[in-house]
């Protein structure tokens, strides 16, 4: 069994790093050398800002509903929204996206990190030439963003997929855990999460055995699914914190002699993994709408960038449809709790 005290004592010390406020907001366009110390909650939203969305991956189809909804906040707020990005989600992938969006001189860059130190010196340049510094869905390091717009309490996130799947595998045996890239901060802080809640004497039977990666790709998360069924024979469950990775998990095991006898839950969008719950392969899984979250972010990345806000606790931010949020501790906002889909509801969602 793979060692929970310690893996967790590092997720935690690494949620506790997710955060940390950069006193102070860019200025937008116009006035890019500027930083306002203090906040104007008054203060209107400029006009014409250019906002960029830097996802971890540009074909990730998660991330392109985030980034989409982030384009129409934008739009909204009569601005320029874009996404750009890398075709691989490696650590480093995303750092010559912000050298040249910094040159391009963006009001502001909303990213997903891959890795949270591997941009954090793009990152800094960006924030010390005026450009306000949002992350969305996956953290930076805390000095290297103003503000996190968290998709949901990371804690919650964590403990509530050992809960989905312990009840799945009526309380006991061998599950695994197929995540997306080794260095991912919300995955990692996710897992977490995970081992301390089967430190509890409630899942004294449910065994966590292993954690694989398929790097939020397709192929090798379905490479991967087949790898970990190979390896350990008596598996009684997967959990898929990634939606590439529980979509690819799940095409495995609807063609598999296995299907309906290898519990697979995560996180997914109910447009991947509806023909799996109607067809037998998923009981359940859960996800928030990834488009608000990026409408949320864009509504952040406006504020920041127009002075509302400099990504202090308690400053408020309103959010067009999704009204008003508080920034908490660490300078992170929070979208809101998990949906949980199952054949019973899945039918009602379509993102």
């Amino acid at each position: 069994m793979i060692h929970r005290l310690t893996a967790v004592a590092a997720a935690l010390l690494l949620l506790a790093g997710c955060g940390g406020t950069t006193k102070g907001s860019t200025a937008a366009s116009g006035d890019q050398t500027a930083v306002n110390r203090t906040a104007d909650p008054n203060a209107p939203i400029k006009e014409g800002l250019k906002i960029a969305f830097l996802p971890k991956e540009i074909d990730n189809p998660y991330e392109k509903l985030v980034d989409d909804g982030g384009i129409t906040a934008v739009k909204e707020l009569k601005g320029e929204g874009k996404e750009v990005g890398p075709s691989d989600a490696s650590a480093s992938s995303q750092v010559s996206y912000i050298n040249t969006l910094i040159q391009q001189k963006q009001d502001a860059i909303v990213i997903a990190a891959n890795d949270p130190n591997a941009v954090a010196p793009a990152l800094k340049e960006a924030m010390a030439k005026g450009i306000a510094v949002v992350t969305y869905d996956s953290d930076a390091a805390p000095d290297a963003r103003q503000i996190f717009v968290n998709q949901a309490d990371s804690e919650e996130i964590g403990r509530s997929q050992i809960r989905l799947m312990a009840k799945q595998i009526g309380g006991s045996g061998k599950i695994a855990i197929l995540s997306a890239t080794p260095n991912a901060t919300n995955q990692n802080t996710w897992i977490g999460f995970m081992k301390d809640e089967l430190t509890k004497p409630e899942y004294k039977n449910v065994e966590l055995v292993k954690v694989a990666y398929g790097d939020d790709d397709d192929q090798k998360s379905f490479q991967e699914t087949q790898a970990l069924l190979q390896s350990v024979p008596d598996l009684k469950g997967i959990i898929a914190p990634t939606t590439v990775g529980i979509s690819a998990a799940a095409r495995y095991l609807s063609s598999s002699p296995l299907k309906g006898k290898i519990a697979l839950s995560g996180l997914g969008t109910p447009n991947q993994m509806r023909q799996f719950v109607k067809d037998g392969t998923v009981t359940e899984f859960s996800l928030w709408d990834p488009s608000e979250l990026g409408y949320l972010a864009g509504h952040v990345a406006a504020a920041l960038a127009s002075g509302r806000i400099t990504g202090a606790e308690g400053e408020k931010v309103t959010a067009g449809k999704l009204g008003e949020r508080t920034i908490g501790q660490n300078g992170e906002i929070i979208l809101g709790p998990p949906t949980v889909f199952n054949a019973g509801n899945i039918d009602q969602y379509h993102f």
